[in-house]
C-alpha cells in the first residue's frame, strides 16, 4: 500500500516463492495421491494407517492453501498480522511435510525427493517472510 512518499516494503522474491511454492504443492499433492492409490494396492497397507495418512493429506491441503493465501495477501497489502499468520501456519505445514518424508508407514524415494524440496521452499519462505514482517513492523502507517 505504498501512496505517495511511502517506499514499496513488499517482496518481490517471497512473492514469487509463494507462486512457485503453490504449483509445486499442487503437483506434490497429485503425487501423493497417485502414490497412495499405488501403495494402497501393490502394498500391505494397514487400512487404518492408510485412512489417517489420506485424512492427514486432507488437512495439509489445507492447511498450506490458507498458508499461501495469507501469505500472498500480506505481503502485498504489507499487513503484518496476515504475514504471521502464514509464518504460524509455516509450523504445522512444515511438521506435516516431515511426517510425509520420515513418519509415515511406507515412503518411497520420490516422497523422499518431493518432501526434501518442499522443506526446502519452506525454509526459504521462513526466511523472507521474517525479513518482510520485520520491514512491515517498522514502517510507518498514517
Amino acid at each position: 500500500m505504498a501512496s505517495g512518499n511511502q517506499p514499496i516494503l513488499s517482496s518481490a522474491p517471497l512473492q514469487v516463492l509463494f507462486y512457485l511454492n503453490s504449483w509445486y504443492f499442487a503437483a506434490f499433492y497429485l503425487a501423493e495421491v497417485l502414490m497412495f492409490v499405488y501403495k494402497g494396492i501393490l502394498l500391505p497397507y494397514p487400512s487404518d494407517t492408510l485412512v489417517l495418512d489420506v485424512v492427514l493429506l486432507l488437512l495439509f491441503l489445507a492447511l498450506e492453501t490458507l498458508r499461501i493465501f495469507y501469505g500472498w495477501k500480506g505481503n502485498l497489502c504489507e499487513r503484518s498480522l496476515s504475514s504471521c499468520t502464514s509464518l504460524l501456519t509455516l509450523l504445522p505445514c512444515a511438521a506435516l511435510a516431515v511426517y510425509y518424508l520420515l513418519l509415515q508407514t511406507f515412503v518411497l524415494r520420490l516422497e523422499f525427493l518431493l518432501g526434501c524440496v518442499l522443506l526446502c521452499f519452506y525454509g526459504l519462505e521462513l526466511l523472507l517472510g521474517v525479513t518482510s514482517v520485520l520491514a512491515f513492523s517498522r514502517s510507518r502507517v498514517y
